[in-house]
């Protein structure tokens, strides 16, 4: 079976009528997660034998007259998110319950006929941007085993670029949506926060939590989010919205920002910089016409993340769930934790303060352009410099997505290039809050540039 999950939304009938196919694709699933248990995307795998069987009770729900968009399409959930009746650890084995309900987006998702599979691989409590911070062992790029998947939603980007699943949920927090769909080949979609409910999801930083989408193209990515999008009177993040822009994809000409040549850092690659030139000039070529922008107060705010009182947010919240001084955390995360005690009170107020100037700073610049176009991030790090200097370059590949979530944009990750090295190069569209589906119009558009060819569902086909 060779179908997005967008075509299979629209030729429902089709698919009904064709259901061996969907056990199929299950099959094929199961058998590619199996012959590829060193990629160490899934902590958690449901029973071949269950899926099959929800499968054949989907279909025949279908033949009655339900309406259900994502018949049969298996995904993939994050190890910080809820699925009824499978082991929640956030890759802390000490830490797991078995809840008794789905997160929202899960239920949401479940509803409308999508299978899950299983949980996937991530930095431990979503603490990193690497993959490489896990008991479970480390995700690699698909692309090539010696560098990092990114993170912290490793295994969500990773089971779907190998080709395990139509889809997955990750999280994101300060890039965790993004960087993995960068270093992978496919799409990243982080929404505005509180767009996609955050009941269910297992805490970070909550007041800058969101749940996010990995997926092979753009439309795709529109497709979940249709499902799983939603005010949740029951999540104390989720928000209305004040406005809500449509796609501008038939608009012929838009304006993006984009970095001056010395505001682009690559730490020591600048290959990478060459591909975010050619990802500018393919804009270009799709109506847009670039601006360079100030791209200062997005790194001053960026800098707030880690290196600023928010980790006394992931402090408390992790807290809360188990002792951030036992051995049941890594190191890594423990020492990353431990930082949270040199803030005070005092300065998480002046970070505060300062963080609503930079907003200000950023509404300004965006009131001149419909988007910004950033790097996905800076350069790739194989695994091995990873487990060497874990937190400094951890921390490098947050350069260009940490400052989303505080400023309040929404962000659609897509690739771009590939290195001479082989390794993927994505860029991310950035857009203040609400203009989601902007956003998505416009990575539309450079995907269909691009020929499409590389973000076809690489599901059983």
């Amino acid at each position: 079976m060779s179908q997005s999950v967008a075509r299979s939304r629209t030729n429902h009938e089709a698919v009904v009528r064709n259901s061996s196919l969907l056990l199929e694709a299950i099959e094929t699933a199961y058998d590619r997660i199996e012959a590829e248990r060193d990629r160490n995307c899934w902590i958690h795998l449901r029973p071949r034998d269950e899926a099959l069987e929800q499968c054949r009770k989907l279909v025949a729900r279908a033949r009655t007259g339900e309406n259900l968009p994502l018949l049969g399409i298996p995904f993939g959930v994050k190890d910080n998110i809820d699925v009824e009746g499978m082991p929640t650890t956030a890759a802390c084995p000490a830490f797991s319950y078995t809840p008794w309900h789905s997160a929202h987006s899960v239920e949401r998702l479940t509803a409308a006929g999508a299978i899950c599979l299983g949980k996937t691989n991530l930095d431990q409590f979503a603490t990193g941007l690497s993959g490489a911070r896990s008991p479970h062992g480390p995700c690699a790029s698909v692309a090539d085993a010696r560098y990092v998947a990114g993170g912290s939603s490793s295994g969500s980007a990773v089971a779907v670029a190998a080709g395990h699943v139509a889809f997955a949920l990750g999280t994101d927090t300060g890039g965790s949506g993004r960087i993995p769909a960068g270093f992978n080949n496919i799409v990243g979609i982080k929404p505005t926060i509180g767009l996609v409910s955050s009941r269910g999801l297992v805490p970070n930083c909550p007041t800058i939590d969101c749940v996010s989408v990995f997926c092979n193209t753009v439309s795709d990515g529109e497709a979940i989010l249709d499902i799983i999008e939603g005010f949740d009177f029951e999540d104390p993040y989720s928000r209305l919205p004040r406005t809500f822009l449509p796609a501008n994809g038939a608009v012929p000409s838009f304006r993006f920002g984009r970095l001056a040549s010395a505001d682009l850092e690559c730490f020591g690659m600048p290959e990478c910089g060459e591909l975010y030139e050619r990802a500018c000039e393919r804009f270009a070529q799709i109506g847009g016409t670039a601006i360079e922008v100030d791209f200062a107060p997005f790194r001053q705010a960026g800098e707030l993340m880690f290196s600023g009182p928010w980790v006394a947010e992931r402090h408390s919240a992790i807290a809360g769930l188990v002792d951030v001084e036992s051995n049941s955390l890594l190191d890594v995360t423990r020492t990353v934790l431990a930082s949270a005690a040199g803030y005070s009170a005092t300065d998480t107020f002046g970070a505060i303060h300062r963080l609503h100037r930079l907003r200000r700073n950023a509404e300004a610049i965006f009131a001149g352009i419909d988007a910004l176009v950033v790097p996905t991030a800076p350069r790739p790090f194989t695994l091995e410099e990873m487990q060497r200097d874990p937190i400094t370059l951890n921390n490098c590949l947050g350069y260009y997505s940490y400052f989303a979530n505080l400023l309040d944009l929404c962000g659609v990750a897509i690739p771009n290039a590939t290195l001479p090295n082989g390794m993927p190069m994505g860029v991310t569209l950035l857009a203040p809050a609400w203009h989601d589906r902007a956003l998505i119009g416009l990575a539309r558009r450079f995907e269909a540039n691009a020929g499409g060819a590389a973000f076809e569902l690489k599901l059983g086909g």
